[in-house]
């Protein structure tokens, strides 16, 4: 089963607010593989956008489509619409690398530079504005404060943040991907690595975000995602079997496969 065009979706999922992101029958080939199959779906402003499903099922290649990661891959070839406020993210005037200042990227294992916790949350910045020393400090502090990270690491800022437990590097890597404004913000397993009380933060950092963004997170728990998100995509070999709000996806799916993967009887 394949969604050429947008799944129809319950009128608790129509509420939320204006989409951000819209895909439109999106695929992904990787030679003669096909890891994608016209996936369509929406990502809205001010919302958590879950996308579960079993391993190899094409989530995190869908991730990577909404801000040209998969351009980065040899071999990979991309179909389909993708727009970012009505703009088609593929169009020849977009460049790649303001796209991703617009739609920033949190990985499954934190990824800090070698570099202090202020160069690292100031990357971003420097790379793409021309900020003053008093504007960069601020803009820094405002990130480290939103990524729930600043009153344990305010008289740090000049050391390595390699030396930071494994649950504080991962909210370092959300300031880092805040500093640069996205206006979405994708997650790819973003606690797989961390212990239970740093997932506890990271989901609670996610709620608070999602007041001012749009996220979209992949994960593998499904608890996890009935927790934090608004909207949920199941993908199985490589097709969005179901979209909906996620009550509905965990408690009234329309499709058998979406049911039984909720309910653990595969994945």
């Amino acid at each position: 089963m394949t969604y050429a065009h947008f799944p129809t979706i319950s009128k608790e999922a129509s509420l939320l607010d204006e989409p951000r992101m819209s895909a439109r029958a999106v695929g992904v080939r990787y030679g003669d593989f096909a890891a994608l199959k016209e996936v369509s779906l929406e990502i809205y402003d001010r919302s958590v956008t879950a996308f579960i499903g079993p391993s190899g099922c094409g989530k995190s290649t869908f991730l990577r489509c909404l801000n040209r990661m998969n351009d980065l891959i040899d071999g990979a070839k991309v179909s389909g619409t993708l727009l970012l406020e009505g703009e088609d993210i593929h169009a020849p005037s977009v460049d790649p690398a303001e796209l991703r200042r617009r739609v920033g990227m949190v990985f499954q294992k934190p990824n800090p530079f070698p570099m202090s916790l202020f160069d690292n949350v100031a990357y971003g910045p420097r790379l793409h504005e021309r900020l003053s020393k008093p504007a960069l400090t601020e803009r820094v502090e405002s990130c480290l404060k939103s990524a729930a990270l600043w009153d344990e690491v305010k008289d740090k800022l000049k050391q390595s943040a390699l030396a930071l437990s494994g649950g504080q590097q991962q909210r370092l890597c959300i300031a880092r991907a805040l500093a640069t404004q996205p206006d979405v913000l994708l997650m790819d397993e973003p606690c797989s690595a961390l212990d239970p009380i740093s997932t506890e933060r990271i989901e609670a950092l996610i709620t608070e975000l999602k007041q001012t963004h749009a996220i979209a997170i992949v994960t593998h728990n499904l608890g996890q995602a009935r927790r934090v998100s608004d909207t949920t995509g199941f993908f199985y070999k490589g097709e969005l079997i179901e979209f909906d709000a996620t009550p509905r996806i965990f408690e009234a799916p329309t499709q058998q496969q979406t049911a039984d993967y909720v309910q653990g009887r595969f994945g």
